[in-house]
């Protein structure tokens, strides 16, 4: 049962991080398609919006990495871990 608690606790977690990640990548697509539209109306010429969407573009890259190439439980494993080295105190 303990296992069955566990995992559930594991997968909602990581449900959650897809969650908040696929949220993130909505607002940042709408946020900087707005950046571009008013780039495109007030400065035509001058094309300034590329630079919040690379930055923040970087951020976005980090929180997908970490929701789909690190939600491994390596975090959930070094708390394990941490609590079996207390346990044998």
């Amino acid at each position: 049962m303990t296992d069955d608690v566990e995992l559930r606790r594991l997968a909602t977690r990581r449900a959650d991080m897809k969650i908040a990640f696929k949220g993130h990548l909505i607002t940042y697509a709408i946020v900087n398609a707005g950046l571009a539209a008013i780039n495109i109306v007030t400065t035509p010429g001058d094309w300034w919006f590329q630079w919040p969407l690379f930055g923040w573009g970087i951020g976005l890259l980090a929180h997908g990495v970490a929701t789909y190439f690190h939600g491994d439980g390596s975090r959930e494993r070094m708390i394990e871990e941490e609590m079996e080295r207390l346990r044998r105190r």
